[in-house]
């Protein structure tokens, strides 16, 4: 069983910056592809992130496309999520998630942490 612990979010102005870590506890998830959704209220999970198991490939959504980053360090089982130029419409829940089978834009993961909010004013 894999758990995924996200941290980082906050409370942050318009056009400010946060990064999202997920840590994860099982060293197998170096194998694994992992991502980021999120869900405001309200509204449906939407695909954030994702990146393939050696981060040689990511894809990001065309909302945050230039304007956040996914990476991984395999060596300390995280993925990173750097936001920057934040906008309120960013406001939302952020979940990490991970998956032994290749990337998905799609939520169809077999792992998922509890989500870790992210607040943009204007």
């Amino acid at each position: 069983q894999v758990q995924l612990v996200e941290s980082g979010g906050g409370l942050v102005q318009a056009g400010g910056s946060l990064r999202l870590s997920c840590a994860a506890s099982a060293r197998a998830v170096s194998s694994y592809a992992m991502g980021w959704f999120r869900q405001a209220p309200g509204k449906e999970q939407e695909f954030v992130a994702a990146i393939d198991w050696n981060g040689g490939v990511t894809w990001h959504a065309d909302s945050v496309k230039g304007r956040f980053t996914i990476s991984r360090d395999n060596a300390k089982n995280t993925v990173y999520l750097q936001m920057n130029s934040l906008k309120p419409e960013d406001t939302a829940v952020y979940y990490c998630v991970a998956d032994p089978r290749t990337a998905l834009t799609t939520p169809e993961y077999n792992y998922w942490g509890q989500g870790t909010q992210v607040t943009v004013s204007s």
